[in-house]
C-alpha cells in the first residue's frame, strides 16, 4: 500500500518545490504536477507532488493524521 500526504508549497523554483509537513519542510519535484504554485496543497508520495489538491481537504486530512497520533 502506498500512502501520499498533504503538504503546502511555501516555495518554488523550477521545478523543485519546498513543501511544509506538519513544520518540517521538504524539498519535492512539482515536475507531475505543473499547474502547482506557492500556497498550493499537494499530495506528496516518495518526494513527488503527485496532485493538487484543495486546502479545505488538505487541512481535513492532517487533522485526521494528528487524531491518529493520539492512539
Amino acid at each position: 500500500m502506498c500512502l501520499a500526504v498533504p503538504a503546502k508549497i511555501i516555495s518554488l523554483e523550477d521545478s523543485v518545490a519546498e513543501v511544509d509537513l506538519n513544520g518540517t519542510t521538504y524539498k519535492a519535484s512539482v515536475m507531475l504536477t505543473p499547474e502547482a504554485k506557492v500556497g498550493d496543497y499537494v499530495l506528496l508520495h516518495t518526494g513527488y507532488a503527485i496532485q493538487v489538491i484543495d486546502e479545505k481537504d488538505a487541512l481535513e486530512t492532517l487533522e485526521i493524521f494528528k487524531q491518529m497520533e493520539m492512539l
